[in-house]
């Protein structure tokens, strides 16, 4: 038998078979019971090129295990080590490592070598690969003197390094004397081998610290070179130079420092060759000179360069190919170009590989008389050569083995027996390198173990994949089964991937997997069973996941996450941020279901994960916080392009803060005129860095620039440095230029001036002039200082002129300024209106009309015609008083208005006046017009005085404003009754003279309601209304008032209900006592001692008392003390009397019919009706 573990798995077919595992003869990864049989195995040893510190100890690593344990000896450069003999060296307890102590005494390059360690038993020999043991080595740089290099600007230079050989090789860099690096870039850069590659030198490559470093790493050491000078100079100086202190030979680049094509520095020529082995990383490196800087591109000629693999390095100079393999193999050309012309060079490149295994041989467990193999597989450039050792002896000289058969690379064996039991070792080398395994061939007979622990549990969660362990070992090599439940039968659904080491795979668990597995494991020497168990859980879910946010800098900020899990598992909930943990910071708070951060700053942005996790599962939820706010300030600000009237102003944008900048605004400050002041000079989109600013003359500018996003705008930049443009001509003159005389001899020119900024210049003043508009006079000028008024004295009245007001200063002046007319000073009109008429349209408005004015009498603008009106007297009362003048403006030059408001009946009186700028003229002659009549206003008063069963007197004053004569007052009244609904209207006219009537025939002890107005020849006026009750009869008072709220009705009401229930409550007695309810002989044979006869002349209940008091009942008794009744003691109330409920009340509202008798009564005896009425039933109903 042979058994090797297999990687793959097998899926049983739909068919209804029970499920035997049966395990090909092969699997891999076979471990044997360590407390069985077998030859040694090699577990762990030190690396083949094995490069030690000499400071420290050496330990050559070689562990093994096998059974017995093995015993372990060494060989060095291919002869027997005695390590007995050497004091130095010793073995570690049950282990083949060896310590040798050179730290004490010794030098480790006593003990370079190759070492190889032998582990054996009983049962074979297991080898170790050659160790090579080498001390890592940091050799010093040799002693030189380097000469300093001269060099013209712009020729090539190579600086070399020539590093020591060390071991392993030195990391190579270039810094100068104060260890910082030499900066590089496409024009200097360092190559493969450290030297220092420029392109074309420039004067700031200038210095004498040009120092190569070597890093050696297994020593921790760093040695350096001396330092090199270079200097560059120009071609005049570099002749100076060579004349007093260079030979020739010294001298560097003789050539002219104009541009050039390029030239390769490495590699030399047009072609060139790299091997390189399979899985190393390939470096193709071309570094070239010229002027202006050569680019270097990289193709394959005959393919494509891998994506996946292609590293660029050293500014495009070196190219990288990981994981390399023979596929790579072709040839790689390098191309250097500048704007003068293009180079290449091609790399052939052959990819070699040392061997490396395709199948290597795996340990053989057989059992007596069965067959097997051992398969040693490898491949490698060139083709490597297999070799087989047995217990470490070459196969062909080791002891015959009958069972064993070689065939190129495999050892067929048949019909093993336990002597064939062996450590075999395989050697695959070529050029290259080589590979060995050992791989052992134990022969045994054991019975069927299972190495899973029993009774294991396994918790899974469900829709999820179940493993169900039951490694197995057994000699022959066992099949396997499994069941589910104690009685169950072998698992052979589809739902089952049964696996070759004897695992059970259940692809998606559910609840009904719940349960007891059995594993059985058979061979012919024996059974072997196990038990698993299995629950299925629910998966833990994040009903609640945390929400994408944008929040602004300084607010708050919560995430959700609600987790739902199997309530047999304990779930906790971790919070990550960028999957990391939480800031240590008192700004995040985790509760139960949320995580909150307070006061958010920008270092919170990033991605926040909710984790849910219990001991089977764990799910996790991410939402991303952005973190925005206004943004940083620009900074930077630089002006170029510097004009005299434009200048160009860049800057670099500060931090969006997550919200892009959607535009720039820019200021200036005007430091020579308005310092301090800052105004808007332009607006610019998000993308642009850069603004083209148009310039006014003579300006002291600085300017500062705000950023602005969606959240709001930032602080302002700093301010740029200042530019102070040149003086020129004002490119303006004044606004608001304006002509009008203060008075009648002068022209008053004003005008706004020119702020500092407009003035383009120092001396700024205005130039005035002006000419009468209709004259033939030149033009009067004058040139001011910078005020805003000139006043013309000595003008006529009211005449046009023509104004003009020009800047100038120290420059020249501005254009030519548009012309504007004005007046100069206005007089007071000298006509009145004429012809003024008036029309009365009715009682409360006229229309007037006038003549207007000559325009030249005016004397000034014209703004219109002002009326003044006043009440003379009134008609009615003849009375003449002062009214106060009221004044009408109508603008402009209308000849007509109207007279609003009037009052009717009245004498009014009227003139009308031209209006100027100046004033009024003088008022035409007075005219005076009448309004006719109107109605009147509503009587001032009205009152209703000396009521009495039948009249009514009526008070009253007149109209405050009869507007007219009064002929009459009419007064209307109606009746009102008791629910306010109104009587016949009567109509009654009284003379005007009249302020008092009364009305007689009225109804007593009724309501009147009166409409009251007076009357003029017109029509009616507004009414007055009152109202007001005749006086009552006490006789009939009596009989008029409704008795239903009476109080000595609710009195008789109540006497006769009584009496009604007092007549009920004796008929009711003497029923009983007619012998129709038994009640005495019942109590005579209890013997209640509480009831006691009463005496009949009182005139109560012969049968009840009290007990308490035995005080007669008086119009009734009390209740029991536990306020209880029988309902079924009688089922008659007072409502068969015909008063029902609502009857049983006295004034005070207490109950009329209260009644006090034996808590539980007898049956009723005889023949006679139990169903008396009972006046206690009709209190029960209350109660």
């Amino acid at each position: 038998m042979q058994l090797k573990i297999m990687p793959k798995k097998k899926r049983l077919s739909a068919g209804r078979v029970p499920l035997i595992l049966f395990l090909c003869q092969t699997i891999s990864a076979l471990e044997v019971p360590l407390d069985l049989v077998q030859p040694p195995t090699i577990t762990h040893q030190s690396p083949k090129d094995y490069i030690i510190d000499p400071r420290e100890n050496i330990v050559i690593q070689c562990e093994a295990k096998g059974k017995p344990p093995p015993s372990f000896s060494w060989t060095r450069n291919g002869t027997h080590f005695d390590i007995d003999k050497d004091p130095l060296v010793t073995m570690k307890p049950d282990s083949g490592t060896l310590i040798i102590n050179i730290m004490s005494e010794g030098k480790a390059e006593t003990y370079e070598g190759v070492y190889q360690c032998t582990a054996r038993n009983e049962r074979g020999a297991a080898i170790s690969n050659n160790i090579v043991i080498r001390p890592s080595r940091s050799p010093l740089w040799t002693k030189e003197k380097l000469e300093p290099i001269t060099l013209q600007n712009g020729q090539p230079l190579v600086l070399p390094c020539r590093p020591p050989i060390g071991l392993p090789p030195a990391i190579i860099f270039w810094m100068d004397n104060s260890f910082q690096r030499l900066p590089q870039s496409e024009r200097v850069s360092q190559g493969l081998n450290g030297d220092l590659y420029f392109s074309n030198v420039l004067p700031e490559d200038t210095r004498e610290d040009y120092i190569c470093y070597a890093r050696f790493n297994h020593t921790q050491t760093i040695q350096q070179k001396q330092p090199i000078s270079l200097k560059v100079i120009s071609v005049d100086e570099l002749n100076d130079t060579i004349a007093a202190n260079l030979s020739d030979t010294e001298f560097y680049g003789a050539k002219s420092s104009r541009e050039r094509p390029p030239t390769f520095l490495t590699p030399e020529g047009n072609a060139s060759h790299k091997e390189e082995l399979r899985g190393n990383v390939l470096s193709l490196e071309c570094i070239a000179e010229g002027l202006p800087t050569p680019l270097i591109y990289w193709i394959k000629e005959d393919g494509t360069l891998p994506t996946n693999r292609t590293v660029y390095r050293n500014f495009q100079k070196t190219l990288q190919i990981i994981q390399v393999s023979e596929a790579d193999s072709g040839n790689y050309q390098c191309i250097a170009k500048n704007a003068l012309g293009a180079i290449h060079h091609t790399i052939s490149v052959t990819v070699k590989a040392a061997p490396y295994w395709i199948m290597a041989p795996q340990n053989l467990v057989l059992s007596p008389g069965e067959d097997g193999t051992l398969i040693c597989r490898a491949n490698g450039n060139p083709k490597p050569r297999i070799s087989w050792l047995t217990n470490g002896v070459p196969i062909e000289i080791a002891p015959d083995d009958p069972s064993r058969r070689i065939d190129g690379d495999t050892i067929i064996f048949s019909n093993v027996q336990e002597r064939s039991s062996a450590v075999y070792q395989c050697n695959a080398s070529n050029e290259y390198g080589y590979l060995l395994a050992n791989a052992f061939v134990n022969v045994l007979a054991e019975p069927p173990r299972i190495l899973t622990s029993a009774n294991t549990l396994y918790q899974v969660i469900a829709n999820r994949p179940a493993f169900l362990d039951c490694a197995f070992f057994g000699s022959p090599l066992p099949t396997i089964e499994w069941f589910k439940g104690a009685k169950g039968s072998a698992l052979h659904e589809d739902i089952y991937v049964f696996h070759e080491n004897g695992t059970l795979e259940i692809p998606v668990a559910q609840k009904d997997n719940t349960g007891t597995y059995t594993c059985v494991a058979r061979n012919k020497l024996g059974t072997a069973k196990n038990e698993v168990h299995v629950e299925v859980k629910d998966p833990t879910r994040i009903i609640e996941q945390p929400e994408y946010a944008v929040v602004q800098r300084g607010s708050t900020v919560s995430f959700e996450c609600r987790v739902k899990h199997d309530h047999t598992l304990i779930a906790t909930v971790t919070w990550l941020k960028d999957n990391g943990e939480l800031p240590n910071d008192e700004r995040f708070t985790v509760a139960k279901d949320h995580l909150v951060v307070t006061d958010v700053r920008d270092d919170d942005g990033g991605t926040y994960t909710c984790v849910a996790n219990t001991t089977l599962d764990d799910v996790s939820a991410s939402a991303v916080l952005s973190v925005v706010d206004v943004p940083n300030p620009p900074f930077d600000l630089e002006l170029t392009s510097q004009l005299d009237t434009s200048v160009q102003l860049s800057w670099t944008p500060g931090d969006d803060n997550n919200s892009p900048i959607t535009k720039f605004i820019i200021e200036y400050e005007d430091a020579m005129h308005e310092a301090g002041l800052w105004h808007h000079q332009a607006e610019v989109s998000g993308t642009q860095t850069t603004a083209q600013l148009k310039l006014s003359p003579y300006v002291n500018y600085s300017f500062r620039v705000m950023a602005e996003n969606s959240i709001g705008r930032s602080l302002p930049s700093e301010a740029s440095e200042q530019y102070q443009t040149k003086a020129a001509e004002p490119d303006k003159n004044p606004t608001a230029v304006e002509g009008l005389g203060s008075e009648p001899d002068n022209l008053v020119i004003t005008w706004k001036p020119l702020n500092g900024f407009e003035s383009n210049g120092p001396g700024l003043q205005y130039k005035v002039s002006w000419r009468q508009k209709d004259g033939d006079d030149e033009w009067t000028s004058v040139v001011v200082a910078n005020v805003s008024k000139y006043i013309v004295s000595g003008t006529p009245t009211f005449v046009p002129y023509l104004i003009k007001v020009q800047a100038l200063n120290v420059v020249g002046f501005a254009p030519e300024p548009a012309v504007v007319m004005g007046h100069s000073g206005e007089d007071l009109p000298m006509v009145a209106p004429g012809n003024v008429r008036v029309n009365v349209v009715n009682s409360t408005l006229a229309e007037v009309h006038w003549d207007p004015v000559p325009l030249k009498s005016i004397r000034g603008h014209l703004q219109g015609y002002r009326i003044y009106y006043w009440k003379a007297q009134s008609s009615s009362q003849r009375n003449r008083r002062h009214i106060e003048k009221k004044i009408l403006t109508f603008q402009g030059s209308k000849t007509h208005g109207m007279l609003p408001g009037l009052e009717p009946f009245s004498h009014y009186t009227l003139n009308v006046r031209v209006v100027n700028g100046k004033g009024e003229g003088p008022a035409s002659p007075d005219r005076a017009f009448s309004t006719p009549e109107g109605v009147p206003s509503a009587p001032s008063s009205l009152k209703i005085v000396n009521p009495t069963l039948d009249s009514l007197t009526l008070e009253w004053d007149p109209p405050s404003h009869p507007n007219g004569l009064l002929t009459e007052y009419t007064l209307k009244y109606q009746p009102i009754n008791s629910t306010h609904e109104l009587g016949p209207l009567i109509d009654l006219k009284i003379p005007a003279n009249k302020t008092r009537w009364t009305l007689k025939n009225l109804n007593f002890s009724t309501r009147y309601k009166f409409y009251f107005y007076a009357q003029t020849s017109v029509g009616p006026g507004s009414q007055i209304t009152e109202e007001a009750v005749t006086t009552v009869d006490e006789a009939m008072a009596s009989r008029q008032v409704d008795i239903a709220t009476q109080g000595w009705f609710i009195g008789l009401m109540c006497a006769v209900a009584l009496l009604i229930l007092i007549l009920l409550i004796v008929c009711f007695i003497r029923r009983n006592k007619g012998g129709k309810y038994p009640v005495k002989e019942k109590e005579d044979a209890h013997a209640d001692p509480e009831i006691q006869p009463m005496k009949e002349d009182d005139g109560t209940f012969g049968e009840y008392s009290d007990a308490e008091d035995h005080k007669p009942l008086k119009k009734g008794s009390r209740t029991p003390s536990d306020r209880t009744v029988k309902k079924e003691d009688s089922d008659d109330s007072l409502v068969d009397y015909g008063e029902g409920v609502n009857g049983q009340f006295n004034e005070d509202g207490s109950f009329i019919g209260q009644y006090s008798g034996k808590k539980e009564k007898e049956p009723a005896e005889g023949n006679e009706s139990s169903e008396a009425p009972s006046p206690v039933n009709a209190m029960n109903s209350f109660v």
